[in-house]
Parts: structure tokens; sequence; C-alpha cells
């Protein structure tokens, strides 16, 4: 891989891919943290094989409400979330999945991004939205980090004007450069 190109992939980007993508992404980073957001019940195997620098996996299903049954995210999972996007080397990508990689693992990488540049909450649900048209970041998970953010609902407010991705089955990896 020539330089420039491994320099261009080292920038500390964050990179989203559902699960059936996340081993092609990860090929084509020369160096990557690894954040996993998956149900209890997701074979996740595979990933084993995968050698990031650091690794997070949490587990809950992708509500927006509690249910019977169910693992609803938690304010505790969205700051396990934070200190690990938080503690990884700025010039670190990050490769973040969930199972379809459009709604967990898309309000991942908008809540690490807001958390890393303040203020630019709307920029940033714009960015999120020309990148990948089918993302619906999960709506609870983006509230929780409103909160733990401080906020004051602008991340929120700012998913609910890019609304509704495309409808899709699994969405495409792609990447969300933090240079803001």
């Amino acid at each position: 891989m020539p330089a420039e190109v491994a320099s261009s992939l080292n920038d500390g980007a964050i990179h989203v891919a559902p699960l059936s993508a996340v081993h092609e992404v990860a090929r084509g980073l020369p160096s990557y943290d690894l954040l996993t957001l998956l149900s209890p019940d997701t074979d996740a195997e595979a990933l084993a094989a995968l050698a990031p620098q650091r690794r997070l996996h949490l587990v809950f299903h992708d509500i927006v409400e509690a249910r019977e049954g169910l693992i609803v995210p938690s304010g505790e999972m969205i700051a396990a979330m934070l200190d690990f996007g938080r503690a990884r080397a700025p010039e670190t990508p990050l490769l973040i999945h969930c199972w379809a990689g459009i709604s967990r693992s898309s309000a991942a990488a908008y809540i690490l991004a807001c958390d890393r540049h303040p203020g630019c909450e709307d920029e940033l649900a714009t960015a999120l939205r020309a990148r990948a048209p089918f993302v619906t970041p999960n709506r609870l998970m983006v509230a929780l980090a409103d909160d733990l953010l401080g906020r004051n609902g602008a991340m929120v407010d700012a998913i609910a004007r890019i609304g509704r991705g495309a409808e899709a089955f699994e969405g495409m990896p792609y990447r969300l450069g933090l240079d803001f």
C-alpha cells in the first residue's frame, strides 16, 4: 500500500460497516480500534479473527424503548462507548459495526464525532446523511449521549432533522471524517 494511502487511512476517521463487511473494511485499515454493537443472540465468533489495537463489545438490542425480554441501550453503555472513543489515539481509525450498519453503529459514529466536536451537532448530522443516505441512528442512543454530553437536545434535534434514512436491508461501509 502506498504511504500516502496508508496515511489517509490512519487519520483517526470513523469507519462504519455492517457485520457482513467488517472483515473487508478492517483489511483496508493499517491499524484500528474496534467498537462492536450487537444483540446478545448474534454469533460474533468470526470477530475473534480480527486484530484491532483495542476493542469494546457492547451487547444490547436495537430498540428505542424498553421491551420485556430485550436489552435496551443504557447510559452506562453510552458512557463506556464515550470513554473508549476518548482513550484512542487521535490518529488511530475507529471501526464501528453492528448487525446492519444502519442504526446502532451510525448512532455511535455520530455520538463519538459530536463528543469530539461540541457545537457541530447539525454539521455532523448533515455529514452523516451525505455519506450514508440509508442511516437511521438509534434515537435512544443519541438521546442518552445528548444528556451525558450536556447538549440540551442539540444532538436529538439534529438527528430528527435528517430524518429516517432510505429503506435498506443492510448499509454499506462508509467513512465519517473528523476534520470539522
